[in-house]
């Protein structure tokens, strides 16, 4: 620790001693005129004040240096705390501007998202109903391929029936030919009562069983369509039901494998549950443990101020701890400033008796050089 200088006295406030400079080395064979002509007096302050005085005045002194000294180191923190104040409100500017645009880009990857399982739901959609569309346009080609078949087999029945009956015709012209000569040679009395009397039922029986021929045909045409749709309906539904059964067992794997994966995530909250439950029991424990050392630091620093120690809460204990705490620390303050005060008082004791002591061995030296002088006169 320096010690600061002495504070200045002025010239006015304080007398003067006359002394005498002391004289240069000069020859003996100079005359004593003209060295005593070159004589001069020097005047030096003699201090008025005691050493007490003095000291006080050096102590606040030193005082008012350290506390400039302080007000200087306080003016640099409170200039650095401004400075680490600017730069952590620019900081927090910065942050606050990251997070709004994070915010920002997550709202954003938010919807993309959204827009994306939207696209990914759309076009799902579209794939199912196109293979919907596939599968009718599929089992319609195949209907369509079965009726261009049938009609194809119908068109070369009925094209074998007319080769059939277009040779039967040409057989059978000759007999036509020969009955109708024959009617043309006929008399007219003959001509429309007999042959109405003999062909015409025959004719119209004719008639009746090619029109039932021709119903039953269309009848079992008719049949045969039904059957076809029936069966046509029948592989429908087995491919229906196929079809179900694949994506009934695709549900089921899909449902075992969520199942699974619910059952690892259990496992998983599970043992997290426990890892809490661990930590909330050490919690739990250490709370208990600062309670006991409440209630001990309690007991050991118990104010009557304070009430009673059984109904006071675990907040009046502690502030009653802290109020204990800080007399203790308060009275050793004192204590020590005591201390020190009687220190510095020896210490100014002391240093009297030194003055005296040495004031007191000058007057005895002073005394017995006068002594000396006149026993030497005399």
């Amino acid at each position: 620790m320096t010690t600061s200088a002495l504070p200045v006295l002025d010239g006015d406030s304080c007398t003067k001693l006359q002394m005498e400079k002391r004289v240069k080395n000069v020859f003996v064979t100079q005359p004593e005129d003209s060295r005593d002509s070159r004589k001069e007096t020097i005047y030096i302050p003699a201090a008025r004040e005691t050493s007490s005085k003095l000291l006080e005045a050096g102590v606040k002194a030193l005082k008012k240096t350290i506390v400039a000294r302080k007000q200087a180191e306080l003016h640099d923190l409170d200039v650095q705390v401004a400075l680490k104040t600017q730069d952590f409100k620019s900081r927090m500017e910065a942050l606050a501007c990251r997070r709004s645009e994070l915010e920002t880009k997550q709202r954003q990857d938010k919807e993309k998202e959204m827009k994306f399982e939207k696209f990914v739901a759309e076009n799902e959609v579209k794939r199912r109903r196109a293979l919907k569309q596939c599968e009718a346009t599929v089992e319609q080609n195949i209907r369509k391929q079965r009726e261009i078949e049938d009609l194809t087999e119908q068109w070369t029945k009925l094209e074998t029936r007319r080769h059939v009956l277009k040779r039967r015709t040409e057989k059978y012209k000759i007999y036509e030919d020969y009955l109708m000569k024959t009617l043309d040679h006929l008399p007219s009395i003959y001509c429309h009562n007999s042959y109405e009397s003999l062909v015409m039922p025959i004719i119209r029986r004719h008639e009746t069983l090619s029109i039932t021929h021709q119903e039953l045909l269309q009848r079992f045409r008719h049949m045969e369509v039904e059957v076809e749709k029936q069966q046509q309906q029948l592989q429908n539904m087995r491919q229906h039901r196929s079809i179900k059964t694949l994506m009934s067992s695709k549900e089921l794997s899909e449902l075992r494998s969520e199942f699974e994966s619910l059952k690892e995530k259990n496992k998983q909250v599970e043992g997290k549950l426990l890892m809490i439950e661990d930590v909330s029991r050490e919690k739990v424990e250490e709370a208990g443990k600062l309670l006991m050392a409440v209630n001990n630091l309690a007991q050991e620093c118990y104010l009557p101020e304070f009430g009673p120690l059984e109904g006071m809460s675990v907040l009046s204990m502690m502030d009653m701890v802290k109020e204990f705490i800080l007399d203790k620390a308060d009275t050793e303050r004192r204590v020590r400033r005591l201390e020190s005060c009687s220190t510095a008082a020896l210490t100014d004791k002391r240093w009297r008796e030194s003055l005296r002591s040495i004031g007191s061995k000058t007057q005895i030296k002073s005394s017995s050089k006068v002594s000396k002088v006149s026993e030497t006169l005399n």
